[in-house]
Formats: structure tokens, C-alpha cells, sequence
């Protein structure tokens, strides 16, 4: 599984508290499980992943942005429907004081892999998510409005 690794290494550049305090970050996979087809040996990794932030000092927004950032682009079925949205990220938080607090962030990720045999050696390759449209309108337009140009 690629994931966790991943998203332990884009939380720890993006993040100001994981950046000073590398370790506070634990990773944790749960209920893991494998979905696959009686016809082919490609499968899908199916698991909650725990992160637990430990003496979290920063505000958690600053968690909370990089965190839904990373999901947009590899996870983003889980932003994407509706009945997903409200559960894509769930979090318990322990308060410590008045600055500390350890919060668990859980995640439900897939990762799909396809499985290929050439000359009797199994490859496995772990698949990217396919690419979302881009629903942001044109780019690099201009236009004239009564004489006046207007540039995108």
C-alpha cells in the first residue's frame, strides 16, 4: 500500500506542527480488506487509515487544509458524493490544555491494483486515480467588451 506512506509524507512538508515535530505523527491501518474478482488476480485495497497527531499545538486548520488538498487529488471519490461527503474525514480530538490537544483523523482509502503475467513472473502495479476533469472554465481567453479587452 502506497497511500499511507504518501499522505505521511505530504502531511509532514505541508504542515507547520509535523515539520517541527515529525514524530507526533502515528499511522495506523484498520480494517483492512481486499476486494477482487474470481477471474482476474487485480484487486482493491480497502482500508480505514488512522492518523493520530499527537501534543497537536497549531490550530487545526492547518492540518485540516493539506489534509482535504491531498485527499482532492488522490482520493477524491470521497469529496466527490454526496452520501460520502459527510463521513470522507472523521476526527476525534483530546483536549490536553489549552494549547495541546491529540487528534485522530480517520480516512476510509482505496488503492487498486492490477496484476499481470509475462513469462511466468506476476507484476503488480499499483494504479494513480484517474485524473479529474477540470471544472474551473477556460483558461488563457480574452475578450473585447465595448473596446475595452479583458484577459483571463
Amino acid at each position: 500500500m502506497k497511500k499511507p506512506t504518501e499522505l505521511r509524507a505530504w502531511l509532514a512538508e505541508k504542515v507547520p506542527h509535523l515539520a517541527k515535530h515529525p514524530d507526533r505523527l502515528h499511522v495506523f491501518i484498520e480494517k483492512g480488506r481486499l476486494a477482487s474478482r474470481l477471474n482476474s488476480l487485480a484487486f482493491e485495497y480497502r482500508y480505514e487509515l488512522q492518523l493520530l497527531f499527537t501534543d497537536f499545538a497549531d490550530h487545526p486548520d492547518t492540518l485540516m487544509i493539506p489534509l482535504l488538498a491531498w485527499l482532492q487529488a488522490n482520493q477524491p471519490d470521497l469529496l466527490q458524493h454526496p452520501d460520502r461527503q459527510d463521513s470522507a474525514v472523521r476526527f476525534e480530538a483530546e483536549i490536553l490544555d489549552n494549547e495541546n490537544s491529540d487528534l485522530l483523523v480517520v480516512l476510509d482509502l482505496t488503492e487498486r491494483v492490477v496484476v499481470t503475467l509475462a513469462g511466468g513472473i506476476y507484476t503488480a502495479t499499483h494504479c494513480d486515480e484517474p485524473a479529474l476533469p477540470d471544472l474551473t472554465g477556460p483558461t488563457g481567453w480574452a475578450m473585447d467588451a465595448n473596446g475595452v479587452e479583458v484577459v483571463q
